[in-house]
């Protein structure tokens, strides 16, 4: 199918989406009116709320809902197995492994896009107009590339050939410069060294979103609170985390949560460098080969019900954080 058939169904189907919407929200008001005055004054918000509500149900909590069941039950679903799947992901080695291994991702990755961020925009605002756009805009760059487009990139930075002269890996063609020995870095698996080397790849393509976000957020710190912490002898550093942190706090919250979430269910870069091989596994590439390659629908669906688990604590601080800056406005 060609761009000029593409076009014109696609302007239908929005014209088409459009009308429905219209009607459907026509015809509930028509309903809602027709009831007596004071249930139609109760009613009519829930009315309005009524197709959400169910967009919602049946794209998310149904689904929840039977991927829950789906856990209790065995690889093909046919049987009742109650905890069982549970029982045996978290008595797998392997698992166990990528628990460890999202843990340290939890522990190290949010803090490091924050402080990069920080670094990042700190500087970047002391530059010139000119010098401050060109800046943000190549370390921003990351962002418009697919995770898995990344992680090609840096899967030529660790690169390792055993043929030590004939090295395609950044990092090793400069270490075989320098005199050096290659090294095989994804394959290196003391203090979970490869895990960090992966992170790395990811914060790479997170550093910008947060350079934006709170550069804007240091931006918007009145200048009036910083003169007088300059007048009162405040060092900049202490300017800095005294004055301009603490007022950009709720952004760097929603940056750290947001680069958290993101990192509870990463797969995309461990998929794609690694398979999860040489301890390197988390959750999201645990469930994909347990769902895709070992046919296991019920512990993928088990993995799945853990990670939302530990989602849901995060989410549920996140919209408090969110309501808390709304109150304070």
């Amino acid at each position: 199918m060609d761009m000029a058939t593409k076009i014109p169904g696609a302007l239908v189907a929005v014209l088409v989406g459009v009308a429905g919407a219209i009607l459907l929200f026509w015809v509930l008001n028509k309903l809602v009116e027709m009831l007596p005055s004071a249930l139609e004054t109760r009613l009519k918000p829930y009315a309005f709320l009524l197709p959400a509500i169910a967009v919602i149900g049946t794209l998310l909590i149904y689904p929840a809902i039977t991927t829950i069941y789906a856990s209790l039950l065995n690889d093909d679903s046919t049987v009742f197995v109650g905890l069982k799947n549970y029982v045996r992901l978290f008595g797998s080695d392997t698992f166990l492994s990528a628990l460890i291994n999202n843990l340290m991702w939890i522990v190290i990755v949010p803090a490091t896009v924050v402080v990069i961020g920080l670094l990042v925009a700190v500087l970047t605002d002391r530059m010139s107009p000119t010098k401050e756009k060109v800046a943000k805009s190549v370390i921003f760059l990351p962002m418009a590339i697919s995770l898995v487009g990344a992680s090609t990139i840096w899967r030529f930075v660790y690169a390792y050939m055993p043929d030590k002269n004939h090295q395609i890996g950044l990092i090793n063609g400069i270490l075989v410069a320098l005199g050096g020995e290659p090294q095989a870095w994804l394959q290196i698996t003391t203090l979970r060294f490869n895990t960090i080397l992966l992170m790395v790849a990811y914060i790479w393509t997170q550093a910008g979103f947060a350079m934006v976000l709170l550069s804007a957020a240091i931006k918007s710190v009145p200048e009036d609170t910083i003169e007088a912490g300059r007048i009162d002898g405040a060092s900049e550093v202490a300017v800095f985390f005294r004055i301009v942190v603490p007022q950009a706090w709720p952004t760097v919250v929603t940056v750290f949560i947001t680069v958290l979430i993101g990192v509870m269910k990463v797969f995309d870069i461990v998929y794609a460098m690694t398979n999860g091989n040489f301890d390197t596994d988390v959750i999201g590439n645990a469930f994909f080969n347990a769902m895709y390659f070992s046919g296991d629908r019920g512990a993928a669906s088990a993995i799945v019900v853990i990670l939302m688990i530990a989602i849901v604590p995060i989410m549920v601080y996140q919209v408090r954080q969110f309501r808390a800056q709304e109150q304070s406005r």
